[in-house]
């Protein structure tokens, strides 16, 4: 039954690898792009690393915190990368007269502040 499982929790890495790695290459907008390896490629990674430590607290090892740890590096590193990537390509892309106005009297965090003269 453990071998099921983990032989399980590995395809399912694999495909969502494989997924996220074909979204990366088809997928047009560099915003689309995003979604592809954050997303999927996270779950793959996840999958994986819950298959390795099944399988090596089925063996006489004693559970590891080394994987928590990398899992809890990935589900925390992946989202902060693609808001910076996100805000970067929006930097680069939007101009801000093309904004609406924000709500209130505050203004948007994510586009660049005129200089001023």
């Amino acid at each position: 039954m453990i071998e099921t499982a983990i032989s399980a929790l590995l395809i399912l890495g694999g495909l969502f690898g494989l997924i996220g790695s074909f979204g990366l290459l088809k997928l047009r907008d560099p915003m689309q792009r995003l979604h592809a390896p954050t997303k999927a490629t996270t779950l793959g990674v996840g999958a994986t690393l819950v298959a390795a430590t099944v399988q090596l607290t089925g063996q006489t090892a004693p559970p590891s915190s080394a994987h928590l740890l990398i899992l809890g590096f990935l589900f925390l590193t992946a989202p902060l990368t693609a808001l910076y990537l996100a805000r970067a390509h929006l930097h680069r892309t939007v101009l801000r007269n093309a904004l609406p106005p924000p709500a209130g009297t505050g203004d948007w965090a994510s586009t660049p502040k005129p200089p001023a003269s």
